[in-house]
């Protein structure tokens, strides 16, 4: 089983480009079969996006569930996908 990262974004927003090639690289380092990373943008996914609670992007749901409502730090994000593996494993 695969963990599903969804980053929601805006179109031009350099903010949100920045942080999320920087977040992917690390999702990335965990191996495609462990994680799969899916940009969404808000503004076509606007009632899913509500459904989860986003309430500005750039935001980033994991499986389904929003996460982080601003996007974290490469080591916070690390932290929790090491912390949902691991979960996956017992």
């Amino acid at each position: 089983m695969s963990i599903r990262i969804e980053v929601f974004y805006t179109p031009g927003c350099g903010r949100c480009e920045r942080a999320r090639d920087t977040l992917k690289e690390v999702a990335k380092s965990f191996g495609d079969q462990r994680v799969t990373w899916c940009d969404v943008n808000l503004l076509d996914e606007l009632d899913y996006a509500v459904r989860l609670g986003v309430l500005t992007p750039p935001s980033m749901a994991i499986d389904g569930e929003l996460v982080f409502a601003r996007l974290p730090r490469p080591a916070r994000l690390r932290e929790e996908l090491s912390r949902r593996l691991a979960r996956e494993r017992t």
